[in-house]
């Protein structure tokens, strides 16, 4: 399925946040983009130097348009542009329930420009009222009233930390019932952050509208958003655009993906030498056992000692639920061992198809293609 995300955002010239970053973001995870553009601005990275709202009734009718024809299985809203706008959206999503919504409050740029003033920001209630999911920074959120406010008056809450600080950038998602799930991971040291939290909520969106659940839904996304980070061109003298483009076979898992194949090295300068050759990039180098490389479109190869995978080629499925998946196959029959934790940040269990072949289902996020050893 082919979901179709609705994006009701602001344009951002310099391509880096806004509907720029939602349509790329939506595309490389296999949804199609639709919009509903908001506003018009003028910015870089160094800045926004102009705004122009769109008046409401047009920004209605771009909403109107695309639910009459094309249909919606997931929403997301960015940049509201006035407050006028944000009640009449909010009048919109009312009549479409059951389609997910997740509400990104944007008020300030990365650059720091303000994106919405204070009577815009009040009328973002309803629109928290409506949303599935309403995902704040820090600045928002105390913006907002405050975690037990915002908590009130929507559905989940995903308070993101990017902004806190210490080493780890800690998530919570909030859940309406009262329970809470947490991610922590090692803080990526970069400027080039522009359209973070427009990308996260068009990743949310996207699972969503595919029929994952919400949980799901933030941990792909925030791999995705990872992953991009990490991929980020430098462009821009200011805080510049990530890596969209780059994002390749890492978070779209709706089932088993093959990305990662590892072959029996006998010599290994001999194999390492062949392989750059035909224009791998190598990653990781842990000679004489050991090297990976990663290809153009994103699939990466290993080399490894024969002895060590008993002479055999290995191939890799990455998996978006390991555990559901050996359930499944141990339903079916299939002999598969249990999951282990690796000690290079795997998770991986172990099988054979019926012709003998090894294979090696996998969860490893961003450890596939950029391990803390990865070659500079």
């Amino acid at each position: 399925m082919t979901p179709r995300i609705l994006i009701i955002a602001g344009s951002d010239s310099g391509g880096g946040a806004g509907i720029q970053a939602d349509i790329k973001t939506v595309t490389m995870l296999g949804g199609h983009a639709m919009t509903a553009i908001t506003a018009i601005t003028a910015q870089n990275t160094l800045g926004v130097q102009a705004v122009h709202p769109v008046p409401t009734d047009m920004v209605i009718a771009q909403i109107d348009s695309v639910v009459s024809d094309i249909g919606v299985d997931a929403v997301k809203i960015g940049m509201i542009g006035s407050a006028e706008t944000a009640s009449a959206v909010a009048d919109r999503l009312e009549a479409m329930p059951g389609v997910p919504i997740v509400f990104d409050p944007v008020m300030v740029a990365t650059s720091g420009a303000t994106l919405a003033d204070e009577a815009t920001i009040a009328a973002f209630t309803r629109l928290m009222r409506v949303a599935t999911v309403t995902t704040p920074n820090l600045p928002e959120l105390d913006a907002l009233g405050g975690e037990a406010a915002v908590r009130d008056r929507t559905g989940a809450l995903l308070v993101k930390g990017g902004h806190g600080d210490g080493a780890e950038v800690i998530d919570r998602l909030l859940l309406p019932d009262g329970g809470e799930i947490r991610w922590a991971d090692p803080r990526i040291e970069t400027r080039h952050s522009h359209g973070t939290g427009c990308t996260l909520a068009s990743a949310i969106a996207t699972g969503l509208g595919r029929g994952l659940t919400l949980a799901d839904s933030v941990a792909r996304a925030r791999v995705f958003v990872r992953l991009a980070l990490r991929e980020a061109p430098g462009f821009g003298g200011g805080h510049g655009p990530i890596g969209h483009q780059a994002v390749r076979l890492d978070g779209d898992l709706g089932g088993a993906m093959l990305n990662q194949v590892t072959l029996p090295l006998a010599d290994y300068e001999a194999s390492a030498t062949f392989y750059r050759l035909l224009g791998l990039r190598q990653i990781v180098e842990s000679a004489p056992r050991y090297a990976r490389f990663e290809s153009a479109g994103g699939a990466t190869l290993s080399i490894e000692t024969a002895d060590e995978i008993a002479g055999k080629s290995v191939v890799f499925l990455e998996c978006g639920d390991l555990d559901a998946l050996v359930v499944r196959l141990r339903e079916a029959g299939i002999a598969v061992s249990d999951p282990v934790l690796e000690g290079w940040g795997w998770r991986e269990a172990r099988l054979t198809d019926p012709a003998g072949n090894a294979l090696c289902l996998y969860q490893a996020g961003e450890n596939r293609r950029f391990p803390p050893w990865r070659l500079p």
